[in-house]
């Protein structure tokens, strides 16, 4: 009796996570097979097949999304911004972490708390402003720093959870050895972070290779626009072309899913080894 009870409730379960599965699929199956199709295959059904695989669409959208150069910025911007998260992150967790008798430690990592639940659009118009008179807007300068400050409460939030669990013995030991702070945390401490800076690193590549918000407010000149801009000017107010739009969707989505193929053994390994704890 018990095993047919266990057995129809993963039964159920199963029906649920296959429709979860259709549902996270039903875009891309739009997006792949609308980018393949002509516009008057897509007047007539969303939903069907296209007649042929017609690369003409790929092409066009190369040609005036200007894809190579907004890939380059793409490209760019990810990795500084990546990098910089990553570094940052773990310099600020370890000093909060290792301070913690000091009340202004306290404090920042509270603010981080802060930081988390305070959305971009509540600071979107002060920060325009602030960039503006600046000098940074349309300057790689200008997304990177923006991009870096607004996901380090996040990714410092994740680290501290991680430097907790390594005991301080370690870093009295170098120390004692004769290195000092910066020894000791490059040295001793980064190293054994590689599980939670792997996964911060890798959950960032993924969202600021599609980030919209931030580098639509900050990059205007179609120069310095990156891939999920460009794909905005396909759906104007007076036309959209669905066609090459989301062929420009595809050819964007190439990139980070190889990247995720090869990333996710590494993403798995951090989370199972306690790289989200808090």
């Amino acid at each position: 009796m018990r095993t047919k009870r266990f057995s129809k409730k993963g039964m159920w379960i199963n029906i649920l996570l296959f429709l979860l599965a259709v549902i996270f699929l039903v875009p891309f199956y739009i997006c792949i097979v609308t980018a393949f199709k002509t516009p008057a295959e897509t007047a007539v059904s969303t939903w069907s097949l296209p007649k042929g695989l017609d690369l003409s669409n790929f092409a066009e959208a190369m040609e005036k999304s200007n894809f190579l150069q907004s890939f380059g910025n793409s490209i760019f911007i990810t990795v500084v911004s990546t990098l910089g998260i990553v570094l940052f992150s773990a310099m600020m967790a370890y000093s909060i972490c290792r301070n913690q008798e000091s009340r202004l430690y306290r404090m920042f990592g509270s603010a981080l708390f802060i930081g988390i639940m305070i959305p971009f659009q509540v600071i979107m118009i002060p920060v325009y402003k602030m960039f503006k008179n600046m000098g940074l807007l349309n300057t790689y300068q200008g997304i990177i720093i923006l991009m870096i400050g607004t996901s380090l409460p996040y990714a410092s939030y994740l680290v501290m959870g991680f430097i907790k669990s390594i005991p301080v013995a370690l870093e009295d030991a170098a120390r004692i050895d004769g290195c000092n702070i910066w020894q000791t945390f490059w040295k001793i401490v980064f190293p054994l972070l590689k599980p939670i800076t792997s996964t911060v690193g890798i959950l960032h590549v993924l969202w600021m290779w599609n980030e919209f918000n931030m580098s639509f407010i900050v990059l205007q000149k179609e120069a310095m626009r990156t891939l999920p801009i460009q794909q905005y000017h396909f759906f104007g107010q007076f036309t959209i072309n669905l066609n090459l739009g989301f062929a420009s969707a595809c050819l964007s989505m190439i990139p980070v899913i190889i990247f995720f193929l090869f990333a996710q053994k590494l993403l798995i390994s951090g989370i199972t080894n306690g790289a989200v704890k808090g």
